[in-house]
């Protein structure tokens, strides 16, 4: 049977097998719960929400006043007389007598007074806008034109001071020659009534339509703001369009978690094993059904929102990043508890991973390690270059890539039904890629598959520490990267040291550094030259990836982390590991704080 047929035919098993196991309980479950999510969805939008209703309670004396907050539901409203209500005023977080507002001095008083404001400048603004002159009420119309800011991370890199210097004591003096500035019109370029209903409807808005009509065509009046109507322009609400997408993607790719747990626990992956059929094919074809129901729903979901159908190609790398990681986890839990602990510890992870970054779309490149921002800016209409594209997504092909190639070569009996614990069967997934007849070979390559997981996880820190001040975001950064680092660097050692302790000798100890310090340099240096160029120009770029430039310094380092950790090994066996990676931690942070702080030319 060829490798394509035996794919078509462990597919169409797949599919077979999937909705007759599981669809007689979990996917009318699932499909319950996603039309109830559609219609609580639904519900809100049109109606509110309503957990705030009645928090705040407030007494007026004058009926035309209590108009105000009338259509607020946070306030239970109550009109009394001007002498009872004072008498009772203790009663109640504001009081309003006479036109002046008193509120109670505590915080949910206060924070009712915060919520009256609001009401009232709304209150002003439609009354301004009922009136028959609307520029008497509104003289000054805002016209929005966003710019991308293009920030000079090569200034920062090289030591230039971006800014004013900080012992500047008088103010700068324009130089230079003056030119003129062209004068924006004085009328507005749209008719009255059209901004009235402008006003309106910036009132009026129904929550979903924000999030739906960021795709669809704008109006004349969309970029007018009056200056009350001015916000950042954060991509929050493309981001809740994102997780439409997200979420039932990272839902589906369960399915496949438990397909590969199920074969486990009930022991039908022994006949797929005896099948006459490689690894490889049983894995595609398996994960083929569940790819094309994602991308199926995708591909629905743009249809439904009008959203251009670029946005598809990086989901395509999310997509592959689910499914390889699916199979991984399915493979390595010991049963359906353990599962659902480690997928949901993923789950935050990757969704951590996948949103953060999306925030600073319009702001910082930083966005771009996520393929999720190349969604937003397509949602927005800016569009996304080959370039981007192979920035953003090339870490989640690649590590795609290698834990598919994880699974295959581990999948079998000895692998999918051992007892062991958690950890220990994920050593022996990483001894599994070691060799016996060539290991230093394989700890090459292994060294040099790592790099994608370690630059991953790299980009995850620079957007967790990248808001913290400096310099403890660098000091931090440097730290907790050299640690990545040493970990990654000497897994391999680990792995192998615990399923062949003959293995690890002095002698293949120099080799195996020697052999891992290469592999993981020509990995760095291949996919950081390929993806990340950009990041690299920064000063954060600068503290995970330094002196990338001068070969023979960083290869020493590798090798001389992978020696730190290996002699601890050597010496003490499993249990000086840990002490082995904290030495080896330290002399990397070091060596990139001297770098860091200039102390070699």
């Amino acid at each position: 049977m060829s490798l394509a047929s035996s794919i078509r035919t462990i597919a169409v098993w797949e599919m077979n097998r999937s909705m007759t196991t599981m669809g007689r309980g979990v996917l009318p479950l699932a499909a319950g719960l996603l039309v109830l999510l559609v219609l609580v969805t639904a519900f809100a939008a049109e109606s509110g929400i309503h957990m705030q209703d009645g928090i705040y309670r407030i007494g007026i004396d004058d009926p035309d006043v209590a108009r105000i907050v009338d259509a607020d539901t946070r306030f239970t409203v109550e009109t009394v007389s001007g002498p009872a209500l004072w008498n009772n005023r203790f009663a109640y977080d504001i009081v309003v007598i006479r036109g002046e507002v008193y509120a109670a001095d505590t915080g949910k008083g206060r924070a009712a007074l915060t919520a009256l404001k609001r009401d009232y400048e709304g209150y002003v603004s439609r009354i301004a806008a009922g009136e028959p002159d609307l520029f008497a009420g509104y003289p000054l119309w805002i016209d929005l034109e966003y710019v991308k800011s293009e920030i000079d991370f090569l200034a920062t890199q090289s030591g230039q001071q971006v800014g004013a210097p900080a012992n500047a004591r008088e103010p700068p003096v324009p130089s230079g020659p003056v030119e003129a500035v062209t004068l924006p019109p004085s009328t507005v370029p749209v008719h009255e009534e059209d901004l009235r209903q402008h006003l309106a409807g910036m009132e009026k808005t129904n929550p979903l339509s924000r999030y739906t009509g960021i795709v669809s065509s704008g109006s004349a009046t969309d970029g007018l703001r009056t200056p009350s109507e001015l916000s950042p322009p954060l991509p929050y609400d493309a981001l809740i369009l994102v997780f439409v997408f997200i979420f039932p993607l990272y839902f589906t790719s369960q399915f496949f978690m438990m397909s590969v747990m199920n074969e486990r626990v009930g022991r039908a992956g022994e006949a797929l094993l005896a099948a006459p059929v490689r690894p490889a094919a049983i894995i595609i074809g398996k994960a083929i059904p569940y790819f094309a129901i994602m991308l199926f729903v995708s591909t629905a979901i743009t249809l439904f929102i009008g959203a251009p159908l670029m946005i598809l190609l990086p989901l395509i790398p999310v997509i592959l990043f689910f499914l390889s990681s699916a199979l991984i986890i399915g493979m390595a839990a010991r049963s359906f508890k353990e599962l659902s602990f480690v997928s949901i510890f993923f789950s935050t992870l990757a969704t951590s991973y996948l949103f953060f970054p999306t925030v600073f779309a319009n702001t910082h490149v930083v966005s771009l390690i996520s393929p999720l921002t190349l969604v937003v800016l397509e949602l927005q209409g800016e569009g996304f270059t080959a370039a981007g594209y192979v920035y953003s997504t090339a870490l989640f092909f690649a590590t795609s890539a290698v834990l598919f190639y994880a699974g295959t070569i581990n999948f079998r009996e000895e692998r999918l039904f051992s007892e062991k614990s958690l950890t220990s069967r994920l050593m022996d997934f990483v001894a599994g890629a070691i060799s016996r007849d060539r290991p230093h070979f394989s700890l090459f390559l292994l060294a040099a598959f790592t790099i994608p997981f370690v630059f991953m996880a790299q980009m995850m820190l620079l957007v967790l520490f990248f808001n913290i001040p400096m310099p403890l975001s660098l000091v931090l950064l440097t730290v907790s990267a050299a640690f990545i680092e040493e970990v990654a660097k000497s897994v391999g050692l680990y792995a192998v040291a615990g399923e062949r302790p003959g293995f690890l000798t002095p002698k293949n100890l120099l080799v195996g550094a020697a052999a891992i310090g290469f592999g993981f340099l020509a990995g760095e240096k291949l996919l950081l030259f390929a993806t990340l160029s950009q990041i690299t120009e920064s000063i954060f770029g600068s503290v995970l990836f330094l002196s990338l430039q001068v070969l023979w310094m960083p290869l020493l380092l590798h090798i001389a982390g992978v020696l730190i950790t290996g002699t601890f090994l050597l010496a003490g066996g499993k249990r000086a590991y840990v002490p082995g990676l904290v030495v080896a931690s330290v002399v990397h942070s070091l060596y990139n704080l001297h770098f860091l702080l200039g102390g070699l030319v």
